[in-house]
């Protein structure tokens, strides 16, 4: 009898479980891939301790993402080196093949297109998504749907992303709307019948009467920065949020087909912060990324037997390190930093033009005492703070001297700035590129149990669509 009663007890059990995580074997209905550009394990493993410094303890505070029941770890390679690019990185989690860096949606002989998952799902009758913090023409989205032979060239990525048939794009904006003698991409877009939003209160007006949608930050905003959204730590109101397009996209999809859709949304701009390195904006564009994750989370909810969410990165980016010398860390101490490395350089520089001559090195360590608390809760070592002082003299002098990342130009003071603290936090970082570490995956929802062990890449799509029926 007891024994019968332990088994009847492991049953259901085993049957909560199922329900709770969507059942084993089921076909979803709706996809969610969420690819977080850059995002290695140390970005998350990082992001979860930093949350847990921030409440004065030592250990984790789980994402929602990262408690997803299923998991894996992937290999990143490309077909042409051992570190790839994010065009070949996204290409692969597009469409399952190999291909060199710099290539977007071709194989390694430069002629061959090869369709994405976003097409198959397409084919299979599904609504479909692309979005991004970043521009929409962006080697990460661009897989998905456009096929040439270099990421740069964006104004014929353009024009693929208006031949796609896709129902729904998000993004900062496109990188190059305009060529001489042809007509704009926002023309194109318009006569491939894309409603264009400018942000999300504008999609809200648009949207009912809207057959496809094109979401892009407001024009004031893209005349500042086109090329993405602003990083979290320096996000303003007004500005457009990664929560608000995965918000407006399951809305949108879900009018455009209830029974069915894919939609890939892309935290661009941890691998921007990444390429700086500079930690706490990596960390805040993770935990920002997360929220997105938690309102399609919200949506799997209502859906559990319905929906599948996956959660992988491209490649890493800076080489990580959690810890620099010793067995402590001060994660906390990141939680002062209030702005980027790249808007710091810029609030300096006005700085500069605002005192002229009058600058004083009081200014500035006031200015950082304010912006990194130093020399209040991070301590400044005495060689630390002549190079920060050299910095400033060179600034006084009109020889102000910066260090140039792949996607910002960073001054002097700045980037002395966050390698101190990244230092008193007991981070370091191994490059200023990618590097070739196994990136995480995390799956939750019907299909999801495909998901583990050491995968590739390339294995991610061919799941995604095997699962969902799209081939």
């Amino acid at each position: 009898m007891k024994k019968h009663l332990f088994i009847l007890v492991l049953l259901l059990a085993s049957v909560g479980y199922t329900t709770a995580q969507g059942k084993t074997g089921s076909t979803p209905k709706y996809v969610f891939f969420f690819i977080g550009d850059g995002m290695g394990m140390n970005q998350v493993n990082g992001t979860e301790t930093y949350l847990a410094a921030r409440e004065g303890r030592i250990g984790i505070k789980p994402l929602c993402f990262a408690n997803f029941p299923n998991t894996a770890f992937a290999t990143t390679f490309s077909s042409s080196h051992g570190i790839t690019d994010s065009a070949a990185g996204g290409s692969a989690l597009a469409n399952g093949h190999k291909t060199y860096n710099s290539c977007i949606g071709l194989l390694p002989d430069s002629i061959t297109a090869v369709s994405s998952v976003a097409v198959w799902a397409k084919e299979a009758g599904a609504a479909v998504g692309i979005t991004t913090s970043v521009s929409v023409d962006h080697a990460t989205p661009a897989a998905f749907y456009a096929h040439r032979k270099n990421r740069n060239m964006y104004y014929e990525i353009g024009q693929d992303m208006c031949r796609s048939g896709f129902d729904f794009f998000a993004g900062s904006d496109f990188l190059k709307p305009e060529r001489p003698g042809e007509p704009s991409l926002y023309q194109q877009v318009q006569d491939a019948g894309y409603t264009i939003a400018r942000g999300y209160q504008d999609y809200r007006t648009k949207a009912r009467k809207a057959d496809r949608m094109l979401m892009l930050q407001t024009q004031e905003a893209s005349k500042n920065d086109r090329s993405a959204i602003p990083y979290a730590i320096d996000r303003k109101k007004g500005d457009m949020t990664l929560t608000e397009i995965t918000r407006a996209a399951i809305d949108f999809l879900k009018k455009k087909n209830p029974d069915r859709f894919f939609l890939m949304v892309e935290g661009g701009k941890i691998d921007w912060a990444g390429h700086n390195n500079d930690a706490a904006t990596v960390y805040e564009e993770v935990i920002d990324m997360d929220n997105a994750v938690q309102v399609a989370f919200d949506f799997y909810r209502k859906h559990p037997d319905q929906t599948l969410i996956v959660v992988t990165a491209d490649h890493e980016t800076g080489g990580l390190g959690l810890g620099n010398r010793g067995y402590t860390q001060q994660l906390d101490l990141l939680q002062y930093q209030k702005m980027s490395a790249p808007l710091y350089s810029e609030h300096v520089s006005q700085l500069a033009k605002q005192y002229g001559d009058s600058l004083t090195w009081e200014i500035i360590k006031d200015d950082l005492k304010e912006n990194f608390s130093f020399w209040d809760k991070v301590q400044v070592g005495e060689q630390q703070e002549k190079q920060l002082r050299k910095a400033y003299d060179d600034i006084l002098a009109g020889r102000e001297k910066s260090q140039k990342t792949l996607y910002a130009q960073i001054s002097d003071l700045s980037y002395l700035a966050k390698s101190i603290l990244n230092m008193n936090a007991r981070l370091g970082w191994t490059s200023g590129s990618h590097t070739n570490g196994y990136v995480p995956v995390f799956a939750i929802g019907a299909g999801a149990e495909q998901f583990h062990g050491r995968i590739d890449n390339t294995d991610i799509p061919k799941i995604i669509a095997k699962v969902a029926g799209y081939r």
